[in-house]
């Protein structure tokens, strides 16, 4: 601070401020406290205080800010600065302070007398002497800037004094940089006089910050003490180059970056810890800032622990620099070539620690003129996981820095499809020239066709989708002239993308197959006997013939590699020989909904499943399709719990991805989860899984036809059952639309019937009801068919009705089908209840309460034992007649007997006229009269008697 003599101050020497005390943003505490001293000084009592900061904190600044206000009080001030070139000069701060306080027109002792010519004692007793004599004159503010920058003499000077100026007016403020190796004479504190205050020099908060930096407070002012720490130095040096649009998280100051090089400069290896832990960022840890560093492990520890004290590092387990801005400074100041291959060596070492890929391609990105060929497939990986968890921008940095390789034409191919399908996100004609670039980059058949096959796969659907079979439909026309082998099985992939993805019904297969008969490669001929099962599906003719393709597809498949084989494996071998075709999502959910019911085929379609890789599809965790396909098995086969347990553990590992309400796998699992959980009775389990799903964005996805389906029975059996109607139908018109008429699917008809029923639309149970028969009958498979039966017996009546119920007994039992079967017994047992044949509803139901609770069907099961409890009460006679009529009986013939008619006894009771008839007929028998006239006195008499 600039200063002038005041001839009018009792000292005559004393130094005063030319100007007003400068405002020092957010140091208004810190200064206070200092002035706090103020009072005992001036009363005669030393004080001292001790500010500490790191480095660019504002001490010096803060001390002269105090120094003028203590003139101001009366002091007289004298401040030496300890400086890093004058640090080997003797007495330096000493001779300073010394002409500081020297009186003008006196004559001032010889400078070399501070540095002991005449000896030490004298030396050090003359200090004391220029003190003294100073308070003489008044109170004394003594500030030394930089003390740990002092040479040793003056800090031997400053320690001599510390007990001798107790009883003077004198305030010592020493500044000193946090954490700084104290000297090896004397410490700071022993320097301070009597015991100090100390007071550390935090950074600004965010009002502080926004005052330097001229801006109005708010997220940006926020944004910059963030990226600075409030470090007013930084602050200031910021400041310029905050220009409109940048993010000071990633400003920076090659001049500052000079400085804090030049300062590490006195400790041993710390400038190289510097720049390795500038590389490093958020990945420096221990072990990497000493090899990237080049140095020994206790070397590395020595700097990183004295740095750590300066706060020039974090202290944290991973050591990374105090702030980004810093960070970037020190990078801006590294020359390109060398930051480049420090990155790429970073790089490796990141790779070999096995850390994330995401971690090794950020290094690698800052590594753009240095060939790392290993880095493909980090890059290339990094991009796949960012595109699927919604982050295309920097999934196309990393395929655009992949691309610098030098890359074979496969390679080319495979990197251009990839980033083609993250700039879909951003830009899709630019992504369109990409899949024309990879078109024209195509020069191996069978690696192009694996490339596009592989795309194929990995894409969960929607327009990613439409994308990658865009793609594929250029690179199968380019691939055409191999004739049909080389292109028939990235044309069948193709298909059943194509299949899953449009909201009308795919082309006829058959259509589409005719054109390249005849195959010869194994593969097309497993890939022909698959697309074959699926149009035996889609179709809805055949159950025998569908599984016969599925069986021959499943034994055509290779077996799954072992660990090493792939390296001896073609691509067409590792995309087709690990049942990769029954990946594919559209695929999956029908292949799984015919096999459902065969155990054998099930069991081989698991283990085909099963492979060592991860799946194509990120949001597909390992081992979750044999998995998901088990459930399904095991509902199907009504082991509801344990069914339940599988879908449950699956979900989880879903939403750990983000795939539970995007990928249709995830999707398919909840569906079939909320499905079981209806008939675990666990409804608002399901209502609260529906709840997160997105019904809006999954229109034209086949598997969320599913997730309607399970929605519209949730509402059904929770009491809504208007909405579940309309829920089912509309499942029933989106399978239609997509010509799917296999009726196995899902059983949308039966319920549909039954809510219909119960809205009392009883035309339109029947209609759905007698379609489903139809259906399953062309289909033959017993499951929908005893399913379709059964409710057939819910919309006829009487005879009708038993004869459908029997039946869907009858074809039941020979599928693995118990929940259905558990059902028809129900309505069996409840129609012969009715009808009054009590003996044979109770055997029934007895079954049905078994079966269901084995099942874990607790709904049913509650049903069919009320239904049981109730028949068991019909069966008692009733306590009022001698002639044992049922309660039933009874309770008929005495309406009957009142002059009601059958229908209309028929419609109060809600049974058939066949049922009152039923039951007349056994009352007359056991009154022992013929008809319906002697009915009202064989009961007037039965009464009498029984009133006697």
């Amino acid at each position: 601070m600039d200063t002038e003599v005041n001839p009018e101050h009792p000292l005559g020497g004393a130094s005063v401020p030319k100007r007003p005390v400068p405002r020092l943003p957010g140091r208004e505490p810190e200064l206070s406290r200092l002035t706090s001293l103020f009072p005992a000084a001036l009363g005669g009592r030393a004080a001292s205080a001790v500010l500490v900061g790191e480095f660019g904190m504002g001490k010096t600044a803060t001390l002269h800010a105090a120094a003028a206000l203590a003139a101001d009080a009366g002091f007289t001030v004298a401040i030496a600065t300890g400086s890093r070139l004058e640090s080997h000069l003797a007495g330096g701060v000493a001779r300073q302070l010394a002409d500081a306080l020297a009186v003008p027109g006196t004559p001032r002792p010889p400078t070399g007398d501070l540095c002991g010519p005449a000896g030490e004692s004298e030396a050090l007793d003359l200090f004391f002497r220029i003190v003294r004599e100073a308070t003489g004159r008044g109170p004394l503010f003594l500030g030394i800037d930089n003390v740990h920058l002092a040479d040793a003499w003056s800090m031997r000077c400053l320690a001599y004094i510390r007990h001798r100026v107790l009883d003077l007016p004198v305030l010592i403020v020493l500044t000193s940089l946090i954490g700084h190796p104290p000297h090896n004479e004397v410490a700071l504190l022993e320097m301070a006089g009597c015991t100090p205050a100390t007071i550390t020099l935090n950074g600004l908060g965010d009002a502080g910050a926004a005052e330097i930096l001229g801006l109005a407070p708010g997220e940006l002012a926020t944004a910059c003490r963030e990226a600075t720490g409030g470090n007013p130095y930084l602050l200031q040096a910021l400041r310029p180059r905050l220009l409109p649009g940048a993010d000071p998280h990633e400003l920076g100051s090659s001049l500052i970056g000079q400085v804090l090089h030049t300062r590490m400069q006195e400790f041993p290896h710390a400038p190289a810890i510097l720049h390795a832990a500038a590389i490093l960022g958020e990945d420096a840890d221990f072990d990497l800032l000493a090899r990237l560093a080049g140095v020994d492990e206790l070397d590395a520890l020595q700097a990183i622990d004295t740095m750590v004290r300066l706060h020039v590092l974090s202290n944290s387990d991973r050591p990374a620099l105090t702030y980004s801005f810093a960070r970037n400074s020190v990078l801006k100041d590294m020359p390109r070539t060398t930051r480049a291959v420090n990155h790429a060596r970073a790089a490796k070492l990141l790779a070999e620690t096995g850390a994330p890929p995401e971690r090794v391609a950020a290094h690698l990105l800052e590594a753009t003129s240095i060939r790392i060929p290993w880095g493909v497939d980090v890059l290339r990986l990094s991009a796949r996981n960012a595109v699927f968890s919604g982050r295309p921008e920097p999934a196309a940095a990393y395929l655009r820095r992949a691309l610098e390789e030098r890359l074979t034409s496969g390679a080319r191919v495979a990197v251009l499809l990839q980033l083609a399908h993250a700039e879909f996100q951003l830009d899709p004609p630019a992504a369109a020239m990409r899949v024309r670039e990879a078109v024209d980059t195509v020069g191996n058949r069978e690696t192009a066709a694996f490339i596009a096959t592989a795309m194929l796969l990995s894409l969960c659907g929607g327009q990613d989708a439409r994308l990658a079979i865009s793609a594929a439909g250029q690179i199968a026309a380019r691939l055409d002239a191999g004739g049909p082998d080389a292109v028939w099985p990235l044309l069948c992939m193709t298909y059943l993308a194509e299949a899953g993805s449009r909201l009308g019904p795919p082309p006829e297969f058959r259509d589409f197959e005719e054109q390249w008969a005849p195959l010869t490669d194994p593969a097309a001929q497993r890939s022909r006997s698959a697309l074959l099962a699926l149009d035996a599906v889609r179709s809805g003719e055949s159950a025998q013939e569908a599984v016969g393709h599925f069986a021959d597809a499943l034994s055509l498949t290779a077996a799954p590699p072992r660990a090493g084989d792939s390296a001896t494996r073609s691509p067409r071998e590792q995309v087709g020989g690990d049942g990769d075709l029954f990946e594919q999502h559209y695929f999956f959910t029908l292949a799984t909904a015919v096999l459902a019911d065969e155990p054998a085929h099930i069991d081989r379609l698991c283990r085909v499943l099963d492979v060592e890789r991860e799946p194509w599809d990120v949001h597909v965790p390992h081992g979750a399709l044999p998995t998901l396909a088990r459930g399904i098995a095991l509902q199907a086969s009504g082991d509801l719990q344990r069914a339940s347990v599988h879908f449950e553990s699956l979900l989880r590992r879903f939403d750990e991805r983000g795939g539970t309400t995007t990928c249709p796998v995830g999707v398919l699992c909840a569906a079939k989860l909320v499905e079981c959980w209806v008939d675990l009775g666990r409804f608002e389990a399901a209502t609260s899984l529906l709840d997160r799903m997105d019904f809006v964005a999954s229109q034209g996805l086949f598997t969320h036809t599913y997730l309607l389906y399970a929605r519209g029975r949730l509402r059904v059996a929770t009491g809504y059952t208007r909405f579940g109607f309309e829920d089912l139908l509309s499942c029933g018109r989106r399978l239609a639309h997509h010509g799917m008429r296999f009726p196995g699917f899902v059983p949308w008809r039966a319920h549909a019937a039954r809510a219909a029923l119960a809205l009392g639309q009883a035309d339109d149970a029947v209609r759905l009801a007698e379609e489903d028969i139809t259906a399953s009958a062309r289909w033959g498979a017993p499951r929908p068919l005893g399913t379709a039966l059964t409710t057939l017996g819910l919309v006829r009546e009487d005879d009708e009705a038993e004869r459908a119920l029997n039946k869907a007994i009858t074809t039941l039992r020979s599928s693995p089908a118990r929940l259905q079967l558990a059902t028809a017994l129900t309505e069996l047992g409840t129609l012969h209840a009715r009808h009054g044949q009590s003996e044979k509803a109770i055997e029934t139901l007895r079954q049905a309460v078994e079966l269901s609770e084995h099942c874990g069907a607790r709904p049913l099961a509650r049903r069919a034992a009320e239904e049981l409890r109730s028949a068991r009460r019909a069966l008692t006679p009733a306590k009022d007649n001698e002639h044992g009529l049922t309660r039933q009986e009874n309770r008929i013939a005495v309406m009957a007997a009142q002059g009601l008619t059958n229908r209309e006894i028929a419609t109060a009771l809600h049974l058939t006229r066949r049922t009152v008839e039923l039951h007349l007929s056994g009352a007359y028998r056991k009154l022992g009269i013929p008809g319906r006239a002697e009915l009202g006195g064989a009961l007037a008499k039965s009464h009498r008697a029984d009133a006697r």
